[in-house]
């Protein structure tokens, strides 16, 4: 598999996560949560632009990014526009680490051990984070919409934005 078909899946998701915190009516509903909900849209935003610039940005990419993970669960209150922000730059922190210029050998070992005691080969913990970002974009978009009342789909997951679809014609 190629690593840029994977940074291409890292941004359709990021960028249906822009939309989703841009679909949000105010600041105030980014930062709301539900009886049985832990984490905030924002929350899970630091979160996961944090978890990607760490493990794709800065592991395999060697962008110097530093972590601050107590940060992404604690911190309330950050402007749409920071969180947007944080969105763009784990972006390109993927782009630049998984896009192609690089080449990245996703049967080796993955350089840093995970979650403090696991060995991953790279490959399987990037398709990890693949998944793990479409997990809380999913909750993202669910939280939005309960808390809205608006049913209005942002188009995550669309088939259509994968780097290699094209549209074919019936019959």
């Amino acid at each position: 598999m190629e690593t840029r078909w994977i940074a291409a899946i890292f941004a359709r998701d990021l960028d249906t996560w822009r939309k989703e915190i841009l679909a949000f009516p105010d600041e105030a509903s980014i930062w709301a949560t539900l009886p049985g909900v832990t984490n905030s849209a924002g929350t899970l935003t630091l979160h996961i632009a944090g978890n990607l610039s760490h493990f794709v940005g800065a592991v395999l990419g060697g962008s110097g990014y530093v972590r601050d993970r107590d940060r992404e669960f604690a911190a309330r209150d950050v402007p749409r526009a920071e969180l947007l922000a944080t969105l763009d730059d784990a972006g390109r922190a993927v782009q630049a680490a998984l896009g192609g210029a690089r080449p990245i050998d996703l049967e080796a070992a993955y350089p840093e051990v995970v979650a403090g005691r696991y060995r991953v080969v790279t490959g399987d913990f990037v398709v990890h984070l693949v998944s793990h970002c479409a997990f809380h974009l999913g909750q993202v978009g669910y939280l939005r919409r309960i808390l809205t009342g608006d049913a209005m789909s942002t188009g995550a997951v669309g088939i259509p934005s994968l780097a290699t679809a094209h549209e074919v014609k019936a019959g």
